[in-house]
């Protein structure tokens, strides 16, 4: 059984599969990689399946070192890569000897990144994924320093995987596509129809629960308080401060706050790589 031991780990780096649906009754969020395209596609180039565990790695700054050799791959944002001291490419397979050092770095504009292992990353297996929660603390801990983890059953190696492409920047400001609703008519109509044409600003207080946002606020027309609602991934929830977020994967499965609407599904994966001071557009779809 081959393992792999964790050198260095300076940001946030977490195991992710493509997630638990299913719990929300229960209180237990989606979670799962925030770019399930990306891990996907590290999976297949290294031969998994596409739902295999890999470790979705924040800013760079890990280090692993294996006790036996493997196959990786790293895709997502450029962050860059180095194998046993040298550049290794990104977006392809790639043979690691054993005991020889895994480096991912950062890179100019790159935030999140996604490093599958042929085998794939073998931790418990918790509702029926391996996936880190980190709103309600199932799966495994964020990586330390020390930390040893089993690789699972290699599969043979694939034939003609080829390498992945960095997905097409979303430019800038970011746009996500909205659907309006549930609660849209808490707000003032002149709010609602000026959404698409203000930009709000990425807060550094953003996670993988929800981005944050500051700009001008949405102006409420409807009082008082509102009951606890189920929340969905990429539900836009609008405290009483009227600065939006926008949930993600670990996102708590109930709120008491109005949600104006939730963002299409295939926009979500550009919330991944948003950072602080990025600025970011809604456009209402009907």
């Amino acid at each position: 059984m081959t393992t792999v031991r964790v050198e260095q780990a300076d940001c946030q780096t977490v195991v992710e599969d493509l997630g638990r649906p299913g719990w929300a009754h229960l209180g237990v969020p989606h979670s799962g990689a925030l770019d399930t395209s990306a891990l996907s596609v590290a999976n297949r180039l290294v031969g998994n399946p596409e739902g295999h565990a890999g470790l979705e790695v924040l800013l760079g700054g890990l280090t692993l070192v294996a006790d036996g050799s493997m196959r990786i791959a790293l895709t997502g944002a450029p962050l860059s890569l180095r194998v046993g001291g040298r550049a290794a490419p990104w977006g392809t397979a790639v043979s690691v000897p054993a005991r020889a050092r895994i480096e991912v770095g950062p890179a100019p504009g790159a935030l999140r990144g996604w490093l599958a292992v042929a085998g794939g990353i073998d931790t418990p297996v918790v509702l029926g994924s391996r996936s880190t929660d980190t709103l309600g603390g199932l799966g495994p801990p964020p990586l330390r320093v020390g930390d040893v983890m089993r690789v699972g059953p290699v599969g043979p190696a694939p034939e003609g995987a080829g390498t992945a492409v960095p997905a097409p920047g979303p430019g800038s400001p970011v746009v996500l596509r909205l659907r309006l609703g549930p609660r849209d008519d808490w707000f003032k109509a002149g709010s609602i129809e000026t959404m698409g044409e203000r930009d709000f600003e990425v807060s550094a207080a953003s996670s993988r629960v929800a981005i944050r946002l500051r700009g001008e606020p949405l102006e409420r027309r409807a009082s008082g308080e509102l009951a606890s609602e189920g929340l969905v991934v990429g539900a836009v929830q609008v405290p009483g401060d009227g600065q939006p977020l926008v949930f993600l994967a670990d996102h708590p499965t109930t709120g008491g706050y109005p949600v104006v609407g939730v963002v299409d599904p295939a926009d979500l994966a550009h919330c991944a790589q948003l950072t602080p001071g990025d600025a970011l557009r809604f456009r209402v779809v009907r």
